[in-house]
């Protein structure tokens, strides 16, 4: 059946067929689906449906927004990603950390939230059009591990107002801490209670479900058990919001106010309408597009690059458990569309969510229609549950969120970064700290300190010198013009200016490219070596670095194959 596949393939036909497909990988997959497909798709969308409603209702409260721009936030990704996604796994819609940033940058204020989608989608679909996904490359790992760890905290504790009940508490981390601990007193015991035991069942049923083994061998009545336990726990959070709901609910109904409840929210599907350009203050006073983009300063930039990093992250980490590719410019332009569309149903911006991927893959969802799934529970909940929701105590939100971000606190990684490279604690620590402040002038100053670490090592190369007659040095990486100037003073002070002065053998064996800069210090070098009467010979030459310093025809260097011949060289016992 293959081999006519592949002959048809290479028809006249192919290339167009193949750059559809790569456009719309749906294409790939669509024509080979199964019923059994189906049925796996139907499960794991149902199943993350109900892991999504009370993740996005509890995540629109992190971004300070009403709960229902959560939900309008959850449904768009799963149509768009069906059509343009590459990884059967991946989930896209409201996470922690991208709430957190939304609210960092709009202060819960949904007009500019949802201007800020459409611009976060455009900046990454710009990125996916023009192949620059590999800007990513330059956010390192101990920048990434600094600002979660930093955002899962500062996600963590700001619910801790809602489990005790508290209210005008200030959003800033630092007043908020304060603030938290001086009105203690004044926490409400049954949304304390509620919190703590909302918080307690979480764990438990977390616990249950990491400690659930395969299973196989078991007997019929224990694999049924098992795969019970193991729904209950993973729909955990959908089950602790209702029970809760009911309990508020109860307590209302008889006119006793225990819980901080949601409230009102809008009902109903949100308008299909394009994002507001401009806004308007309290006083009346109208901002403008320009301004609005002004007031976002540096953050338009955090946010896009963070969402595509967390998505793109997740989307490789689980295409390598389960055997298959993905093409990370795909996952950019699938991102980006969903931000851009998703602003005109009122959405924040929204990337991969890692909790819910893992949901979707455990439960042996086949292709990405599973998202199609979950998307239509989103909105039937936003066409018919919106009336229910406003008895959801906040308590039992903030567990939910307190217990979704708590893993992301990796304090093992601290140990590992010692152990491996110390230096690299530096921008862990800078980001990590920052972050509290404004968690995106911590990640701007991590990769700002990462990349002024890279180029140190780039200006700062690691060299091996040894006097044998000759003065040899071994560059132990590429050279690269920050580190021009650097080895020119070497040579100077270790060969030049001695007494008698040196020849030198620089071995090139590592050096892969060079450029113009290079090329001129390296002809100063040889007017001074010149002047000295000794000589500069360089050994080792990949053949397209050879080629160019042959064009640039450089008086006086010499060329040598390997080190020994360019030492004997060097001592004038050997001469070309």
């Amino acid at each position: 059946m293959d081999q006519p596949l592949l002959q048809r393939d290479s028809g006249p036909g192919c290339c167009s067929c193949r750059m559809l497909k790569a456009w719309l990988p749906i294409l790939s997959w669509l024509p080979k689906y199964t019923l059994k497909w189906l049925q796996m798709d139907l499960l794991a969308g149902l199943t993350v449906g109900l892991t999504t409603v009370p993740q996005a209702l509890a995540y629109a409260e992190v971004a300070g927004l009403p709960v229902q721009y959560g939900l309008y936030s959850a449904f768009m990704g799963g149509f768009i990603y069906t059509l343009l996604g590459t990884s059967k796994d991946v989930t896209l819609g409201p996470t922690a950390i991208m709430s957190l940033l939304c609210f960092s940058l709009v202060g819960g204020e949904p007009h500019r939230a949802v201007l800020l989608s459409l611009l976060c989608g455009l900046i990454q679909a710009a990125l996916a059009l023009l192949r620059l996904g590999f800007l990513l490359d330059f956010i390192s790992f101990p920048v990434i591990k600094g600002f979660t760890c930093a955002a899962a905290i500062t996600i963590g504790f700001g619910q801790v107002k809602n489990i005790l009940g508290l209210q005008d508490i200030p959003h800033e981390f630092f007043p908020q801490v304060y603030y938290t601990f001086y009105k203690i007193p004044e926490a409400q015991i049954g949304d304390v209670v509620l919190g703590l035991l909302c918080v307690a069942l979480l764990v438990m049923l977390m616990s249950m479900k990491t400690s659930l083994g395969s299973g196989d061998d078991a007997p019929t009545f224990s694999r049924v058990a098992r795969r019970f336990v193991w729904a209950v726990a993973t729909m955990r959070n959908a089950l602790i919001v209702v029970a809760a709901s009911f309990c508020a609910f109860s307590w209302e109904a008889y006119g006793r106010h225990v819980f901080t409840i949601t409230g009102e929210t809008s009902q109903g599907l949100p308008p299909f309408r394009p994002p507001p350009t401009s806004d308007t203050t309290a006083n009346g006073t109208v901002v403008t597009f320009g301004e609005i983009v002004e007031d976002f300063g540096g953050g338009l930039a955090v946010i896009p690059f963070m969402g595509l990093l967390e998505s793109i992250a997740i989307a490789k980490a689980f295409a390598r458990q389960n055997n298959y590719r993905i093409d990370a410019n795909q996952e950019l332009l699938a991102i980006g569309v969903t931000n851009i569309l998703g602003s005109f149903v009122s959405a924040y911006p929204v990337t991969g969510s890692f909790g819910r991927t893992a949901v979707n893959s455990q439960t042996g969802v086949c292709t990405p229609a599973g998202g199609i799934v979950t998307s239509v529970i989103v909105l039937l909940s936003l066409a018919f549950l919106m009336p229910a929701f406003y008895y959801i105590p906040k308590a039992s939100l903030a567990a939910v969120i307190i217990c979704a971000v708590a893993p992301m606190v990796d304090y093992q990684v601290v140990a590992k970064m010692w152990q491996i490279h110390k230096l690299d604690l530096l921008p862990f620590t800078v980001t990590f700290l920052m972050s509290f402040w404004q968690v995106q002038y911590g990640i701007i100053g991590g990769v700002a300190l990462s990349g002024a670490l890279l180029m140190y090592t780039m200006a700062r190369p690691q060299i091996k010198m040894s006097h044998q007659g000759v003065l040899l040095i071994q560059l132990a990486s590429g050279l690269s013009f920050p580190a021009a100037e650097h080895l020119s003073h070497i040579i100077h002070t270790q060969a030049l200016q001695e007494s008698p002065p040196h020849s030198v053998v620089l071995d090139c064996h590592h050096v892969s490219v060079i450029d113009y800069t290079v090329i001129h210090e390296l002809s100063d070098l040889l007017r001074q070596f010149k002047r000295q009467d000794v000589c500069l010979i360089l050994s080792g030459l990949q053949p397209n670095v050879l080629e160019i310093l042959l064009a640039a025809d450089l008086e006086g260097l010499r060329y040598a194959d390997g080190v020994e011949t360019a030492l004997q060289m060097g001592s004038g016992n050997l001469n070309l």
